[in-house]
């Protein structure tokens, strides 16, 4: 029944989407520009951008309301905007999450609320849910007692403007990127690692002045860019000599497979995500840790044929994340989304 009802007409999904604080993130939509570009010819995609910011009851509520009026025979809540599948055919919805992170942040009234409205009752109100890596999925489960069919992975995909650029490495001053600057990308941790090594550090994200004042007071030299497209994202990659990515927390850890993708060496974190996405091309060190994250960056700039290996690993690895094999895991999705309709 599904392949012939798709090959007739094929199938409508609609993408919503929050309306984008570009200071915050972006990711999300970025990575969704690249499945629909990817997606196989039966699938005939639309993208709903709410009209409100993510803020406050009543433009939350019309945006939910909103949502009602543009549906498809397959509605696909893409993430953060989680609350948009109360509204919506429960039966022809999927809802994907991220991460967890603000279950693991918040507390008191503000927490339950968030659980209930972002998490809970979408789910509640969702065909199947999608998430990112299988970490993500088991935090899922942890917070929701639901049946663990309904919970598919779906990673993250590396976009075609992330290509192999061969570069020699520097090892007298590297170029170091590290991409983020939130809390949980561990910026403070990173720059007290980076005492007394020659680099020159490259943050892509806003700084907060604990930030810039922990940047100076341990020395490191450093530039910021903020609020850039991917293409100038894929420049800095190419620019760097390395990528240092050793977050407290990540439903995935995109930047692990761009780095993969340009052919730069990666240090990351060796919790949650991060061994998941990474595989055998990284360094993996203990994110907590000030000299485990050091003695990595130390190894990758001090050893040639380490670095190489990562690198080649990296080649590998990446192909997991092509966005033509994301889209069409998508596609399964909503084909059988369909079929119990």
């Amino acid at each position: 029944m599904t392949n012939a009802y798709t090959n007739s007409r094929g199938i409508n999904v609609t993408h919503y989407h929050r309306r984008p604080i570009y200071e915050i993130s972006y990711s999300i939509e970025h990575q969704f520009e690249d499945v629909r570009a990817a997606l196989p010819s039966f699938v005939v995609p639309t993208v709903a951008v709410s009209r409100f910011f993510s803020k406050g009851f009543f433009p939350r509520l019309y945006n939910a309301l909103e949502a009602v009026l543009r549906q498809s025979d397959v509605n696909h809540v893409t993430g953060d905007v989680q609350f948009l599948a109360i509204f919506l055919h429960k039966k022809r919805t999927l809802l994907t999450i991220h991460d967890c992170v603000m279950l693991e942040r918040l507390t008191g009234l503000k927490r339950a609320v968030l659980f209930f409205f972002w998490f809970w009752l979408p789910e509640k109100r969702s065909a199947l849910v999608s998430v990112v890596s299988e970490s993500t999925r088991r935090e899922l489960l942890r917070h929701l007692n639901c049946d663990p069919n309904k919970i598919r992975v779906v990673h993250c995909c590396v976009s075609p403007e992330f290509q192999p650029a061969p570069a020699m490495f520097n090892s007298q001053k590297p170029v170091i990127l590290q991409t983020g600057a939130r809390d949980n990308k561990n910026l403070l941790r990173i720059a007290e690692a980076l005492t007394g090594i020659s680099c020159h550090l490259k943050i892509v994200g806003k700084l907060s002045q604990t930030q810039i004042a922990a940047l100076d007071r341990h020395g490191i030299e450093y530039s910021n860019a903020v609020m850039i497209p991917k293409a100038e994202l894929a420049a800095l990659y190419r620019e760097c000599d390395m990528l240092v990515f050793a977050s407290t927390y990540e439903g995935f850890g995109l930047p692990i497979i761009e780095a993969n993708a340009v052919g730069r060496p990666v240090v990351t974190s060796n919790i949650l995500s991060m061994p998941e996405v990474a595989g055998n091309a990284a360094c993996f060190v203990d994110p907590f840790d000030v000299a485990s994250i050091r003695s990595g960056i130390q190894k990758v700039i001090e050893t040639p044929e380490y670095r190489d290996m990562l690198v080649q690993n990296g080649f590998q690895n990446v192909r997991r994340f092509r966005p033509g094999d994301i889209a069409a895991q998508y596609a399964e999705l909503y084909r059988e989304i369909l079929a119990e309709n």
